[in-house]
């Protein structure tokens, strides 16, 4: 019986490490035994900055490795590539659509990645949270451990 279904993701971007293992991965492996677990490689989050079209894919193969290897396992979590599912873009041009601007702009994720330099940052930073809900929204997610959540999901 599943306590809920969760979905998290990951960004290929940069080498994973021990904080990424102990911040989320870990709790990720445990919480496959009592939850609907949907973990994603969010490549299309990754593009909302400048990507080498190939050290992304290489990495996308990487950090699947790693969370195969951390112990994410393939008969307990769904585990996939974000861009391979084309209801996440979909989803997203559909919240883009209805988004307003005034919510957009509260949102910290753009201010802090795009700094001083807001003039030259992508549409794709700026619509990075319709994108997020479009991942959450898809999956009917009831839980997505992000941060501190990811040590208070309970059963």
């Amino acid at each position: 019986m599943s306590n809920g279904r969760i979905f998290s993701g990951v960004q290929p971007t940069g080498n994973l490490h021990l904080g990424n293992y102990l911040g989320a991965i870990k709790n990720w492996v445990g919480l496959q035994q009592d939850h609907e677990t949907i973990y994603c490689i969010v490549d299309l989050h990754a593009i909302t900055v400048p990507q080498d079209p190939a050290a992304l894919k290489t990495a996308t193969h990487e950090v699947a490795a790693c969370l195969i290897a951390s112990g994410i396992d393939a008969h307990s979590s769904i585990l996939f590539n974000q861009s391979q599912v084309p209801q996440h873009a979909e989803l997203a041009w559909l919240f883009n659509c209805v988004a307003r601007l005034g919510w957009l702009n509260r949102m910290t994720q753009f201010k802090e990645k795009a700094g001083k330099n807001r003039e030259n940052a992508t549409v794709g930073l700026y619509a990075y949270p319709t994108l997020m809900a479009a991942d959450i929204l898809a999956y009917k997610a009831t839980h997505v451990p992000v941060g501190d959540d990811q040590n208070s999901i309970s059963n």
